[in-house]
């Protein structure tokens, strides 16, 4: 490269120092003491199920009754009246001895069967949704001075009583 070259290249280089300061920002750490915490609580809703257990009385259907005894018993019944007597009195007594042991056989066949259902205690769950409302802190508002002055600024944590800031300076566009 030729001198005249190099020369062109150094005051190119050096006219565009101000314009490389302008474009670069710079930037440091610093602490600023915090003056207030404010924590931001916000109010959730959890619902849940409450259950209860209740004992009602529930009242049973009749038994069925049987049949067989009283099937039975009307034969049997129905052929001893028929041995007894003659002619129309012979067809009376069948009737009468078919009655009676329908009757007879189903009081045997159906003696330890309850007439009524009766009632009975039965378990009943019951359950209900109810609110359960909980306190949750979401963030915290600090409010701090750096340099004389106050900030504020939501956080999601307490910082204590200082506050690390990260601090830019940049030149002012005209």
């Amino acid at each position: 490269m030729n001198l005249q070259a190099k020369l062109i290249a150094s005051v190119l280089c050096v006219g565009a120092l101000p314009f490389a300061a302008q474009a670069q920002a710079a930037d440091f750490e610093d602490f600023g003491r915090v003056v207030r915490v404010t924590p931001q609580v916000e109010q959730i809703n959890r619902p849940r199920q409450e259950c209860r257990t209740e004992y009602v009385q529930v009242q049973q259907p009749a038994p069925s009754r049987g049949v067989g005894g009283a099937i039975i018993g009307g034969l049997i019944g129905g052929l001893a009246g028929n041995q007894v007597g003659g002619g129309t009195g012979r067809s009376v007594a069948t009737a009468a001895g078919a009655i009676a042991g329908a009757v007879a056989g189903d009081r045997i066949d159906n003696a330890n069967t309850p007439s009524s259902g009766g009632t009975q205690e039965q378990q009943v769950k019951q359950c209900r949704t109810v609110d359960h409302w909980e306190s949750r802190t979401s963030g915290y508002e600090v409010t701090y001075d750096y340099r004389g002055r106050n900030y504020t600024s939501v956080m999601s944590y307490d910082p204590g009583e200082r506050v690390r800031l990260r601090v830019v300076v940049e030149p002012m566009q005209r």
